[in-house]
């Protein structure tokens, strides 16, 4: 078996962690993001930038816990607040019939003398602060004691609770007993009345070291009394300390010990609801080196790309919107983008072309059978079903045409990969292109207004949401599909009437999204950072836009009268990168090593960060430098080091660079996104190989529908060599 290569025949998975959870560790040092303090003098409250300090000397579930500090005086008032982290996909669900802590005193305190608590749920309602006492026992000093609250204990200040819908746990000051206090908090949950049946340690463990970090895997268990793995290291194969814990929905924990010269011995234990452990499984032993710049590449793409292969829906094959996240909300898109790397994959070793053919024949049985919209898919599927998920509300129930592209692009590039003679590879081509040919380009064209194609089409409210495809943005690659098609094509002429247009209503649309004039008919030509933007609104938006539609378009050695596209998204990536040297906003930790606005998630939701002030707020996201390779190849090697050497502690998982980091807000976004992974594999080897952009260009009737629109090749020749050729 390949190292990455999937596992047959795994189990299902245990029941969701995170419909209990309310706080099990923090990703960063220092400061709790997801919380905050308050004190009213002369109470006090010990706090980091008013979060809730982060402990790494205690802790039930390692690496750490929060430590709650006060002093209750008369007159005063102390509130710290923990916030149920939200990102997407996380519904607000909370699964039992009590609240579970663990804590631990500094000093012993009496029970009389614990905080008061009170639960807060998203519909605005608060239960009135509830007494420890006699909920609570005395807690002596230095040892960790359990504690259950049971919801019934609570009473609502206005009505009944819904204790699914708790956003927040608040302890808040109880007697003003004068005294300095330590408390230390771990594994807050929501929860049932546990079981307390054994559970067995993981078999299978198996390590492997990289520069900084060890990837540990195990067989996937199955025992709905688990609660989560834990995991120890020990440097001379004997004292065994932990040093985290995996969620049992995950067969891989990642270890990052920040040396390119660790000799580490693991071994890891199941801890079952009770909190009892098992016996260790088998020890492995793994040793950090050194790796060349090659090797962090590979070792980066195959990361990102491991998101795509073992997150994959079981029934669909398809790929998540985010990990952790809903576990049957398949997105379309970011579908697309893992399979332009799949062919990447298995170039690089991560898994066998016959593994691959089965992934992408399980793919495409499934979008055969799942909702089309006059042959166009929507922007999310219900894994189980197939049936069209209207995630952004009841208007987008149909067929998403820009997600259909990205998807498509993917497609294309897989149909001239999987070239062999074989059954199962000429099924996939044919397949391939009777989906490709069923989707109607033409039809999204609304009949008021037919010189743009639309981004959406309801089958119960037609053109209702009205999104015109304008540019600059991520529709390009939507653009030149609709003219390829041998189907049912756009007229050529639509590039030039809807994305390029220089109408009435392109310009407003592009003035409403970047609230500027400059490029608002499409041509920027303002200078920014030193640097000319032929094409691009303001300062050309998030990264995102010089990726999605660049995955397999190859825009070296074309122009279409506007720009040269590979050297306008050098410059967008330019400019994005002087931007964050600059740091207009004063943000932590932003410099020419750490760089990179593009949409992702952040401490306050997601937002479409961009290189100026109104869209950015300190959050930076490693898919933006990453996937800038091919445009700037000595900044974005610069960033990939800095992001795994300097935060790869927090930054770096399973599947890679984690969504997003915010030095400011102390924040480290726990999701891989679907849309952010596979960016990544692919626009690296689009720099080392150009194999995507090769398979891609090779469909016969991507060229010529270039032509069509009017695009030519550039005067200085020949596209420009990549950076390295296939068998480096």
């Amino acid at each position: 078996m390949l190292y990455g290569e999937k596992r047959v025949d795994a189990p299902p998975a245990p029941e969701n962690y995170y419909s209990h959870l309310i706080f099990d560790n923090s990703l960063t040092h220092g400061s709790y993001s997801f919380s905050t303090c308050h004190a009213v003098a002369p109470s006090t409250l010990e706090h980091i930038a008013q979060k809730l300090p982060v402990s790494d000397q205690h802790a039930v579930s390692p690496p750490n816990s929060l430590k709650l500090a006060w002093r209750s005086r008369s007159g005063g008032d102390w509130q710290a607040t923990i916030q149920v982290e939200r990102w997407r996909g996380r519904a607000i669900r909370l699964a039992g019939d009590r609240l579970t802590f663990w804590c631990r005193a500094e000093e012993a305190i009496r029970a009389v003398d614990l905080p008061s608590i009170q639960l807060a749920l998203d519909t605005g309602l608060r239960t009135i602060p509830l007494r420890l006492l006699g909920l609570a026992p005395d807690l002596p000093a230095g040892e960790w004691v359990y504690v259950e609250v049971p919801f019934a204990a609570f009473a609502p200040i206005t009505a009944p609770v819904d204790f699914r819908r708790i956003t927040r746990l608040v302890f808040t000051q109880g007697l003003d007993d004068d005294t300095p206090h330590t408390l230390y908090l771990d594994e807050i949950k929501v929860r049932f009345a546990p079981g307390d049946r054994p559970v067995a340690p993981p078999v299978g463990l198996e390590a492997r070291a990289y520069d900084q970090h060890v990837d540990l895997r195990w067989e996937p268990p199955a025992d709905p009394d688990l609660a989560y793995l834990l995991i120890e290291r020990s440097e001379d194969g004997q004292n065994f300390e932990p040093v985290g814990t995996q969620n049992p929905m995950f067969d891989r924990y990642t270890d990052f010990v920040g040396r390119s010269d660790a000799t580490a011995h693991y071994r890891v234990l199941a801890i079952n609801h009770a909190y009892r452990k098992s016996a260790p499984s088998e020890t492995v032993f793994a040793a950090t080196r050194a790796l060349d710049d090659d090797e962090l590449l590979t070792m980066v793409q195959e990361a990102s790309f491991r998101y795509y292969w073992e997150r994959a829906h079981p029934d669909a094959g398809m790929a998540l919107e985010c990990v952790p996240g809903d576990e049957h909300l398949i997105a379309l898109g970011a579908t697309g983008f893992g399979i332009t790397a799949l062919p990447v994959a298995v170039e690089r070793g991560f898994v066998t072309r016959e593994a691959a053919i089965a992934h992408l024949a399980k793919i495409l049985a499934f979008l055969d059978r799942a909702d089309r919209f006059h042959g166009v898919w929507p922007h999310f599927l219900d894994g189980r079903t197939g049936k069209v998920i209207p995630l952004f509300g009841p208007y987008d129930n149909g067929g998403d045409l820009v997600e259909t592209s990205f998807l498509m692009q993917g497609l294309l590039a897989a149909r001239q990969y999987f070239d062999r003679d074989t059954l199962a590879e000429r099924d996939l081509r044919a397949t391939i292109t009777r989906l490709w040919e069923g989707v109607e380009w033409d039809w999204y064209r609304n009949p008021s207004d037919p010189d743009f194609l639309m981004w959406h089409w309801s089958p119960t409210d037609g053109w209702h949401i009205n999104h015109p495809l304008a540019g600059w943005n991520e529709t390009m690659i939507t653009t030149l599909l609709a003219v390829a098609s041998p189907t049912h094509p756009a007229p050529a002429s639509i590039y030039a009437s809807g994305w390029a247009s220089q109408s009435e209503r392109a310009v407003r649309y592009r003035q409403n999204w970047g609230q500027t004039i400059a490029g608002d008919h499409y041509r920027n030509g303002h200078s920014y950072f030193g640097i000319e933007l032929p094409v691009g609104v303001g300062p050309g938006g998030p990264l995102f836009f010089t990726h999605y539609s660049f995955l397999g378009f190859d825009p070296r050695g074309w122009h279409d009268g506007f720009a040269d596209y590979f050297d306008n998204n050098r410059r967008l990536s330019l400019i994005n990168h002087r931007y964050c040297a600059a740091n207009p906003g004063g943000y932590t930790g932003y410099s020419a090593d750490c760089w990179g606005l593009t949409a992702s998630d952040d401490h306050t939701g997601y937002l479409a960060h961009e290189p100026r002030p109104a869209q950015d707020n300190g959050t930076i996201t490693p898919t933006a430098a990453l996937s800038a390779f091919p445009y700037t190849p000595e900044e974005s090697m610069r960033a990939l080091k800095h992001f795994y050497t300097a935060h790869g502690a927090a930054l770096w998982g399973i599947y890679g660079f984690r969504d997003a980091i915010n030095l400011t807000e102390n924040y480290v976004s726990r999701i891989f996104m679907g849309l952010n992974q596979a960016p990544i594999a692919v626009m690296i080897e689009n720099w080392r190989t150009g194999l995507p952009w090769r398979l891609f260009m090779a469909n016969p009737e991507i060229i010529p529908a270039l032509e069509r629109i009017g695009f030519v090749r550039s005067a200085v020749g020949p596209p420009r060599p990549v950076a390295r050729q296939s068998g480096e």
